[in-house]
């Protein structure tokens, strides 16, 4: 069994890469090609990996051969399914991938309007074995997309209102994933939705980062549309990705994010990480 991961240099495809060749499973890390790579093929990438972009079908066939599983990222940026994401997913299905572990949303079952909840859509009528991980919000989004609002300004500029979210940490996602791709079998045509132990709004959030780093950060409770213009002009974002991200927080502030489950410790065994034990532990992240 060979397990192509894509997102390989993200948060969760690194870690779970990392994860699989200590267990001594074979796994392939699917990067976006650079120059070089596009034109030297995968032999010009580094070992274990394999030039992959879901844009340039001449990288297809190197990434897929001789894969049965596959883990799937869709990039932020491809926000038009059936257009840039579907095709690359056909051409695997052809090389003989049997079964693909989706990085979902929560809620995508519910939502129309996510990406994501179209790409389920497609799996679940391929014919291919799947599997959904549908994580709540990412703690590490506020470490690294948010990260500079609250280091430089402490400041958290997010357009959640009161709604509460049910955070989950990057770490206990990689554990579940890992699990489902060692133990494929047990996860076929299944959804588990890891979460933190607890939904907190991001006042509360504010509050424990005060806290821990020792002066005051505040919540400013942004309005959309002053969210959209700060992820645009501030965070750098394409405007497909902050229509997605003002969805997805507007979701929260709907009071639709903060479902819990024990999904974390089903699969794993283990209790998921609370908040505060992320802000700890990540600290450094805000300091000045």
């Amino acid at each position: 069994m060979t397990v192509l991961v894509t997102g390989a240099t993200g948060n969760v495809g690194s870690a779970l890469l990392a994860l699989l060749r200590a267990a001594d499973i074979p796994a392939r890390g699917a990067i976006r090609p650079k120059p070089v790579l596009a034109q030297a093929g995968s032999a010009g990438a580094e070992a274990g990996t394999v030039a992959f972009d879901f844009l340039d079908s001449s990288t297809w066939d190197a990434a897929f051969t001789g894969v049965d599983l596959m883990f799937l990222v869709r990039p932020p940026a491809l926000s038009n399914v059936p257009r840039d994401v579907i095709p690359a997913l056909e051409a695997a299905k052809r090389a003989g991938v049997k079964h693909i572990v989706f990085l979902s949303l929560q809620g995508a079952e519910t939502n129309a309007i996510v990406p994501h909840a179209k790409i389920e859509s497609w799996l679940r009528a391929s014919g291919l074995l799947w599997t959904f991980l549908r994580p709540s919000f990412f703690m590490q989004n506020l470490s690294t997309t948010h990260v500079a609002e609250i280091r430089d300004r402490s400041e958290i500029v997010i357009p959640a209102g009161t709604g509460r979210t049910a955070f989950v940490d990057v770490d206990d996602i990689v554990a579940v994933a890992f699990e489902v791709l060692t133990h494929p079998e047990a996860h076929i045509d299944r959804a588990w939705t890891p979460t933190g132990p607890s939904a907190d709004t991001y006042f509360e959030v504010a509050e424990i980062l005060s806290a821990e780093l020792g002066r005051s950060v505040r919540y400013t409770r942004p309005g959309a549309w002053r969210y959209a213009v700060h992820a645009r002009r501030d965070l750098a974002m394409p405007w497909a990705m902050v229509l997605v991200t003002t969805a997805i927080y507007t979701i929260a502030r709907l009071g639709r994010a903060s479902g819990l489950t024990d999904d974390v410790r089903a699969v794993t065994g283990r209790r998921p990480t609370t908040f505060a034990e992320f802000a700890h532990r990540e600290r450094v992240a805000w300091l000045p």
